[in-house]
């Protein structure tokens, strides 16, 4: 049984596949065609946390495929009636894929560890696979290819940046973080995605501009996530010189793409002249979050595209 739970559960050779199947999918729906690949599968989605474009993106795109879905709130008990095991292989006798979004990662993997059906992980503090996903796919989209591409990270370590720095590494784009002191990425954690990018350019510095040099797409998010809203206040001086503004833009480079995760806190870690630029992909981003999820869902469930 396959399970998405972070970027490394896949190959390089898998995330091209699900980028083909999206591709496909995408142009299709474009077309104005919802092609059924997934008749009769049902998705049970259980969140802890709010979400805009995770929820409606996942059950969006699993009507398109022909199948249902399913939003389990506080009334079904997850984690409180009964054991995560007992309420994992209950589920699973009754839906096909699982799709957790939660406070902390070992929830998602206790889900996995005793589901009998695929499980994708919507987020959890140390991982969001499939933000990560959408997002290469959508620099690929922006220039054709990914090779000889560079992403820039400005802010905090966070668990998009980790996911991206995997993903990144995976598909041989090289990855540029810039994070006030505090705040950087650990050096274990740097050489897995070194290693698993077999001579990729992974990348730490202090200094935005010197990350953001070259890159072909630029990328930052909230400085304080949900559940550290009580560090906003010291966050927001300690992140003060890592605004991603016109200015760091043109340090990047005349053919830079501005990409945010969302949701965004305009004039705090990006202006509005960057969000709403010409060169930003904030909502075409936030759209691939479909697309891709389709395509992990049509692959992670065996039909074929």
């Amino acid at each position: 049984m396959r399970h998405l739970l972070s970027v490394d559960n896949l190959t390089a050779k898998e995330i091209q596949r699900i980028f083909a199947i999206s591709e496909d999918l995408k142009q299709k729906f474009k077309a104005g065609v919802r092609e059924p690949l997934l008749p009769g599968r049902v998705m049970a989605l259980l969140f802890e946390k709010p979400s805009l474009r995770t929820r409606v993106s996942f059950e969006a795109g699993m009507t398109h495929l022909g199948g249902s879905s399913m939003m389990l709130g506080a009334d079904a008990g997850f984690g409180k009636r009964e054991s995560i095991a007992d309420f994992s292989r209950v589920l699973s006798e009754m839906v096909d894929v699982i799709v957790v979004r939660a406070k902390a990662h070992e929830t998602v993997a206790g889900v996995a560890q005793h589901a009998t059906c695929a499980v994708i992980n919507g987020l959890t503090d140390r991982s969001h696979p499939c933000q990560a996903l959408a997002d290469l796919f959508t620099v690929q989209e922006q220039f054709g290819t990914l090779e000889g591409a560079k992403l820039a990270w400005v802010g905090d370590a966070n668990n998009v940046s980790r996911s991206l720095a995997m993903a990144c590494a995976l598909t041989g784009v090289a990855f540029a973080a810039a994070t006030p002191p505090g705040y950087e990425f650990d050096e274990k954690f740097l050489d897995e995605c070194r290693a698993a990018g077999d001579g990729v350019e992974i990348t730490a510095t202090h200094d935005p501009r010197e990350a953001v040099d070259g890159a072909s797409a630029v990328y930052t998010d909230v400085w304080a996530s949900m559940g550290q809203e009580a560090e906003q206040a010291k966050r927001k001086a300690d992140f003060a010189d890592y605004q991603v503004n016109g200015e760091l833009m043109k340090a990047a480079g005349p053919a830079a793409r501005f990409m945010h995760c969302l949701p965004a806190r305009r004039g705090e870690e990006v202006t509005d002249e960057v969000m709403d630029s010409p060169y930003s992909v904030i909502v075409e981003q936030a759209g691939n979050r479909m697309h891709v999820q389709k395509g992990v869902l049509v692959w992670l469930l065996g039909a074929q595209a």
